[in-house]
């Protein structure tokens, strides 16, 4: 197969929120949540033909606020999280909920690619992932490999285990960890790792790497000073158990092995600035080495977030959203 030219989406408003819909095994689907402070923000539902290299749409409205995290359930692909901001008593608060996409959002989508976004439907609450005593939600990490009914939600310098209930209407925290230390420390991201029976997380707060077990909440390992400022983003090798990729502010990526953290297995300094990172479940290096790629400020062009899919044994699919664009390009 010939690579095909990029196909570019245009978003109406600016975007940092991008995920693959994980229960969805028979199309190319991606989610996108906007940021807009003037007017209702929406979730772009983004299907690739990549047969003849087109998108097709659907928009759903989601009130709540400015979209800084989104995630999808491994389980229904009806269902999402979202981390927003909104003002409550004159001061901005990041906050998490449970929503379901409109049970006929996808009879229509096809048929008029410009009616869903002037007459879009509106997500459905299911539930808030809110605790009163922790307000500042930074994102929500669905179990990987489970029947979406845990998520871990990561407030201020707590990690809330939830179980969901009641066709995810009701959530209820199982289990909390507590970061602690001096200073007013918080979460800023996380991973939860995809093996060991999805018994353990991966978080970052400044420019410190925390492992945690789950079944004890407790911490298992510490890689403190991990970036020289502050940590971005973690992943976790899906080939290979013990080994984690961050990247942060001091514009590098690192490769660890959380076995013996002293110092990383790999360091990548190739861009001006990393904003996610992520293991490629497809590709091995010579060596026994997993491809990582990673998103990056570079001039003024920001790429946000990127997004692999491998749809045959040589073809990849690569998604990537900046500002307000959403660019898929496909190639061998």
């Amino acid at each position: 197969m010939e690579d095909d030219a990029p196909v570019i989406y245009g978003l109406e408003f600016q975007a940092r929120a991008l995920t693959a819909q994980a229960a969805e095994t028979d199309a190319i689907r991606f989610l996108v949540g906007t940021q807009s402070l003037k007017f209702d923000n929406q979730i772009h539902i983004i299907d690739f033909d990549d047969e003849n290299n087109i998108i097709n749409k659907n928009v759903l409205l989601h009130q709540a606020g400015e979209i800084w995290h989104i995630g999808a359930s491994p389980a229904d692909k009806a269902v999402l999280t979202t981390c927003y901001n909104k003002t409550s008593d004159s001061r901005v608060v990041s906050c998490a909920a449970v929503w379901r996409m409109p049970s006929d959002w996808e009879t229509g989508s096809h048929e008029s690619p410009d009616d869903s976004a002037h007459n879009p439907q509106t997500l459905e609450l299911l539930c808030h992932l809110d605790d009163s005593a922790h307000i500042n939600t930074a994102c929500v990490l669905w179990e990987p490999m489970g029947d979406g009914k845990r998520v871990i939600s990561l407030a201020d310098n707590h990690a809330l285990l939830w179980d969901l209930q009641e066709s995810s209407t009701q959530a209820t925290v199982s289990n909390t960890a507590t970061l602690e230390g001096k200073g007013q420390l918080k979460f800023t991201s996380g991973k939860w790792s995809p093996h060991h029976n999805c018994s353990q997380l991966a978080t970052a707060n400044d420019t410190a790497i925390r492992g945690w077990d789950l079944r004890t909440m407790s911490q298992i390992y510490c890689i403190e000073n991990a970036h020289g400022q502050l940590v971005r983003d973690l992943d976790f090798n899906p080939n290979r158990q013990y080994y984690l990729a961050s990247c942060g502010d001091d514009c590098k990526v690192k490769f660890w092995d959380v076995r013996n953290v002293q110092e990383p297995v790999k360091t990548l300094e190739e861009h001006s600035h990393w904003w996610k990172t992520y293991f490629h479940f497809h590709i091995n290096l010579p060596g026994n080495q997993h491809f990582s790629k990673s998103c990056f400020f570079k001039e003024t062009f920001p790429l946000f977030y990127i997004v692999k899919f491998q749809s045959f044994p040589t073809a990849k699919l690569t998604c990537v959203l900046d500002i307000k664009h959403l660019i898929l390009n496909f190639n061998t």
